[in-house]
């Protein structure tokens, strides 16, 4: 039992009497709850919209099913929906494909909506002794503990209902399993509307930090500089005395010193020198190109469009570039400085192909950039980066830490209450508010 568990236990109580489950991965179980295979607790059902009618498609993403973009054509899509099997509210459904080598993913979804979804995945609907909200946090807790990793056959690891079968439900009686999926529906929410407040304070850490360091680089840390127009429509007014040029005058491009290695490569020269790509850091191997600091700038891939991860950083030691990031020697050598300027940049416009969207080294040379004609001030401005940075960077890894101990808990929480570690009898919303 983990220690998040123990804590859940001991403000709840565990029941009086336990006995063997019979299964190793739960343990003791309950007294008086029992231990059947899946199929005496639940069935699999596929009906199929053969004629059409349904047109809702739908998806399960991040343990939800939600409604799939069809119109913007987000992903692969068929070309009949027909092949796709009807799903009700309350309809659980899981996704046991490529169990070999996804730990992350979520696979368990209990549906609150009505239409379509792939065939591929494993729809089940509950007998008359279990409750599908129960259920689902019953399958919800062997998903998150991983209990389906590795199962399953075939090349991509998949579980049919065939092999899903036999895999043990824990049945307390019907009373008891509404009451754990009620009390799991109260705590669980209390602790998402947590999550969330701090993923916003995530956000706007991040949103503080990008405006402080875009100021510093396009205002200068003076607020009584007299300013000009840039000429530059998005960059707006800059400090009077800055320089406005195109990005191809201040910087050598070193891409002819690219290597790209396959993952087999990769794979047979594993080491401690990293190996980046586009985004950053994406393996390690045994030898290095580089051993001095230069700036890199992602040249392909969906982040050059979305940017959810920075397009430009600073690669230091010794190091392996593949030909997904462009390599810049900054002639003033003030790398943290110009990768902050690039990062700033609206890089819409020269961004070419949607497919795969793709910056070219020209169309990175002919970026414009306004910048301090005196490398003291240049130096002030990194200083001031160098120093900001880190405590807006404290401040996101603190409210991160509390998302994955929320998140830990969640999961311990769910564990525990389907396996009968706490007993929760009696259990009523009113009453958990009035120990609040």
């Amino acid at each position: 039992m983990s220690t998040m568990e123990q804590v859940e236990v001991g403000k709840y109580h565990p029941y009086p009497e336990y006995k063997d489950s019979g299964v190793e991965w739960v343990g003791d179980i309950p007294h008086h709850w029992q231990t059947k295979p899946a199929f005496a607790a639940v069935m699999e059902q596929c009906i199929k919209n053969s004629d059409g009618a349904e047109s809702n498609v739908l998806s399960l993403s991040y343990g939800n099913i939600v409604e799939r973009d069809v119109e913007n054509n987000f992903g692969l899509l068929p070309e009949s929906f027909n092949t796709y099997q009807i799903v009700n509210p309350g309809d659980i459904v899981l996704r046991l494909t490529d169990l070999q080598n996804d730990k992350r993913s979520l696979r368990v979804a209990r549906s609150t909506l009505r239409g379509i979804i792939t065939s591929a995945y494993l729809k089940l609907v509950c007998g008359d002794e279990l409750d599908n909200r129960y259920a689902y946090r019953l399958l919800h807790s062997y998903d998150t503990t991983k209990v389906f990793y590795g199962m399953g056959g075939g090349l991509r690891q998949s579980m049919k209902f065939e092999d899903f079968r036999r895999l043990p439900f824990l049945l307390p009686p019907a009373e008891e399993q509404r009451t754990i999926a009620a009390f799991l529906d109260y705590e669980t929410a209390r602790i998402d509307k947590l999550i969330a407040q701090q993923q916003r304070l995530i956000e706007l850490l991040k949103e503080k930090r990008q405006a402080v360091i875009s100021h510093a680089v396009t205002k200068g840390l003076n607020p009584d500089a007299p300013m000009k127009d840039s000429g530059v429509e998005w960059l707006g007014e800059v400090p009077e005395h800055w320089l406005v040029s195109s990005l191809k005058f201040i910087y050598k491009n070193l891409d002819y010193k690219r290597i790209p290695l396959s993952a087999e490569e990769r794979g047979s020269k594993q080491g401690d020198y990293p190996y980046y790509g586009a985004s950053g850091i994406i393996d390690s191997i045994d030898d290095y190109l580089f051993s001095t600091d230069h700036v890199l700038v992602g040249e392909d891939g969906a982040n050059l469009v979305m940017r959810s991860t920075p397009i430009a950083f600073v690669a230091t030691g010794q190091y392996w570039v593949n030909n997904h990031a462009h390599i810049l020697r900054m002639n003033d050598g003030l790398n943290s400085y110009w990768a902050a300027v690039i990062e700033n940049l609206d890089i819409s416009p020269f961004v070419t192909g949607s497919a795969q969207p793709k910056l070219t080294a020209e169309a990175l040379g002919n970026l414009i950039v306004a910048y301090p004609k005196t490398l003291q001030e240049r130096i002030e401005i990194q200083e001031f980066i160098n120093r900001e940075k880190p405590k807006f960077t404290t401040l996101i890894d603190r409210a991160e830490h509390q998302v994955h101990l929320l998140k830990e808990r969640r999961t311990a929480l769910i564990s525990a209450a389907v396996t009968g570690k706490i007993d929760l009898r009696g259990w009523t919303a009113s009453t958990q508010e009035a120990a609040a």
